[in-house]
C-alpha cells in the first residue's frame, strides 16, 4: 500500500509538498490561523483553546502572541507555560516539542522544513523535514533562527539573532552566526 504524503513528510522521508493532501492541509491551517491571529483582543484563556483546536499539544499557561505563523499546526507540541512572542514562524514539517517553562522572543523562526542540496533533486520539487525539540526552561532571544534538525538542551538560551546550526546541549548559552558557545 502506497503512504500518503503526509506520512512521509512525518517520517523524515522526502515528499510532494505541493500535492492535494498536504495543501489541503496547509488551507484548513490558514484558515485557522486567520482565527487565531485575529484574537489578540480576546482574553488569554479563548486565545489558548483556540491553539488547542489545531497544535497538537498546548500545556497549561501557554501563551502565543498573534501574529503567528505556521505550516500545519498539528505537528506542534507546546509544553507548560511557554511563552512565544509576536510573529514567530515554526515551519512544522516534522515535529517541533517544545518543553515546559520555555521563553521564544519575537521573530523567532523554527524552521523543519529541509530541501536536497543537489540542484537536480531540489528541481523535482521534493522536500523533507527534521524534528526540532527545545528543552524545558530555554530562552531563544528575538530574531533566532533554528534550523532542521536541532535539538537544543534544558535551561540553554540562544542569543538574539543567532543562528543555531548544530546542536546546544543542557545549560549552554550559544551566540551569533553561526551560534557558538559563549561564557
Amino acid at each position: 500500500m502506497s503512504r500518503s504524503e503526509f506520512d512521509k513528510m512525518k517520517s523524515g522521508e522526502g515528499f510532494d509538498p505541493h500535492c492535494h493532501e498536504l495543501l489541503a492541509k496547509q488551507h484548513a491551517n490558514h484558515r485557522w490561523l486567520a482565527r487565531y491571529n485575529a484574537s489578540l483582543a480576546l482574553p488569554a484563556e479563548e486565545r489558548w483553546r483556540i491553539l488547542a483546536e489545531r497544535l497538537g499539544a498546548v500545556g497549561p499557561g501557554t501563551v502565543v502572541r498573534p501574529p503567528f505563523h505556521c505550516d500545519y499546526g498539528v505537528n506542534i507540541r507546546l509544553g507548560a507555560r511557554v511563552s512565544l512572542d509576536f510573529n514567530c514562524i515554526i515551519l512544522d514539517e516534522a515535529d517541533v516539542t517544545i518543553g515546559d517553562d520555555c521563553r521564544i522572543g519575537p521573530g523567532v523562526q523554527i524552521l523543519t522544513a529541509d530541501h536536497p542540496r543537489e540542484a537536480a533533486a531540489r528541481a523535482t520539487g521534493v522536500e523533507f523535514g527534521h524534528a526540532i525539540t527545545i528543552g524545558r526552561n530555554v530562552w531563544i532571544g528575538g530574531g533566532a533562527i533554528i534550523l532542521p534538525g536541532i535539538t537544543i538542551g534544558d535551561e540553554a538560551v540562544v542569543g538574539a539573532g543567532s543562528v543555531v546550526t548544530h546542536d546546544v546541549p543542557a545549560g549552554a548559552l550559544v551566540c551569533g552566526n553561526p551560534a557558538r558557545p559563549r561564557t
